[in-house]
């Protein structure tokens, strides 16, 4: 049974998903630095219950945006998603010593939900990272890696 406010991944959101549903429409918006956040998070949530492979590379798309609470809550819902079609950016954005803390941290913990094997040698490259943020995650999505494995035949 669905509560309200609550979406369909079990979360509360920081904002409803947009009424809107053409993937091109809703890119654009997430996309425009001049949109207010709430408008492009709204456009970030309907991507995300949309599923779609567009979706998906639209999502990946909104790590190119100045804000990192949006890139942050973009390598969030990826990871809820968990589509093995963001693996490659989510690894991409791990791996940008340059990227705010928090958005590395939550690229590593989507690279675990997600359970997608190619992850594993930039989980482990960035398992002693500086960082205890990034570290940290990366060896809570190994051991979430390690677990997928272990259990790939047995719905848990």
């Amino acid at each position: 049974m669905a509560r309200p406010g609550v979406s369909e991944y079990g979360s509360v959101d920081p904002a409803p998903p947009s009424k809107e549903e053409k993937v091109a429409k809703l890119c654009s918006t997430l996309l425009d630095e001049n949109a207010k956040m709430f408008e492009r998070m709204r456009a970030l949530f309907s991507l995300r219950n949309n599923r779609s492979p567009e979706a998906v590379d639209s999502l990946c798309l909104g790590f190119a945006s100045s804000s990192a609470l949006l890139r942050h809550e973009l390598a969030y819902v990826l990871g809820q998603m968990q589509d093995p079609l963001a693996v490659p950016k989510l690894i991409e954005v791990l791996s940008d010593k340059n990227e705010h803390v928090m958005v590395r941290h939550e690229a590593a913990e989507a690279l675990g939900a997600i359970g997608d094997r190619r992850a594993k040698p930039v989980l482990q490259e960035f398992l002693h990272d500086s960082l205890p943020e990034v570290s940290e995650s990366c060896e809570v999505a190994l051991d979430l890696l390690a677990l997928c494995e272990s259990k790939q035949n047995i719905d848990w």
